[in-house]
């Protein structure tokens, strides 16, 4: 049997969108299949046989999409509330070949938005809004991920990423930001596009500096963010040079 879900109760955010009046006949029409993913590899052509609709949306766990070409590769993590269309461009004859893999971090329950949902949400136009603003979203922060792994020093580069997970998953305590993401050396070198050994490396150094802890958690960030990131983030926002400084 094929476990549903109410996709507004599970995420809040996109329940939200709805005006008061009309939340809750929203949350009950917006019913969809749920795909549970253990963790380990994922191959999404085996789990989705006949893809369509609107795609699909991380209720929760951690998963790792990467992307290798010539060798080389990067990785971007995803998690609850980002929206997914794995099989999109599968199909396509690119002119660089490249090779995508999927990893589930820790297990996963995704929203299948497939035509039936699809036909829910036309009814509610500020959710539609709400779900493509999560595509922006996911790629806005891809674009941000870019930026970092351009930086020539890995531990910047590390730094960085971290702070840049924590602007979405970080918990503020009194003994500095905790980023509850329990990831393997492995996974940060796929994340910052480096070398496993200089990913340990450069841990060593923030660690010794007390910038970074490993903590059972996950990882502890002490001080202030690094300045390059700030600097990236107000390129993102549109600011002029100098504003990430000023504040």
């Amino acid at each position: 049997m094929v476990e549903r879900c109410f996709v507004l109760r599970e995420d809040p955010e996109l329940a939200r969108a709805i005006a008061p009046a009309s939340r809750e006949w929203a949350v009950r029409d917006c019913v969809a299949p749920v795909l549970t993913l253990p963790r380990g590899r994922w191959d999404p052509a085996r789990t989705l046989t006949s893809p369509d609709g609107i795609g699909l949306l991380v209720l929760s766990g951690q998963l790792i999409r990467r992307v290798a070409v010539d060798g080389r590769g990067g990785a971007e993590l995803l998690g609850d509330g980002d929206l997914l269309r794995p099989w999109q461009g599968q199909d396509t004859i690119a002119t660089v070949s490249s090779t995508i893999g999927w990893r589930v971090l820790t297990p996963a329950r995704l929203a299948v938005l497939d035509g039936r949902m699809a036909e829910q949400l036309a009814r509610y136009p500020s959710l539609v809004g709400a779900v493509a603003a999560r595509a922006i979203v996911r790629a806005r922060r891809l674009v941000l991920l870019m930026a970092i792994v351009h930086h020539p020093r890995i531990e910047v580069r590390l730094h960085m990423l971290l702070w840049h997970l924590a602007d979405r998953w970080g918990r503020v305590r009194p003994d500095g930001v905790l980023v509850p993401l329990r990831l393997p050396h492995a996974v940060l070198a796929d994340l910052v596009a480096a070398q496993r050994p200089s990913v340990t490396m450069a841990l060593g150094q923030l660690c010794s500096r007390d910038h970074v802890t490993q903590v059972r958690e996950g990882w502890l960030l002490r001080g202030d963010p690094p300045g390059e990131l700030l600097t990236l983030h107000a390129a993102d926002a549109g600011l002029p040079p100098g504003a990430a400084d000023a504040a």
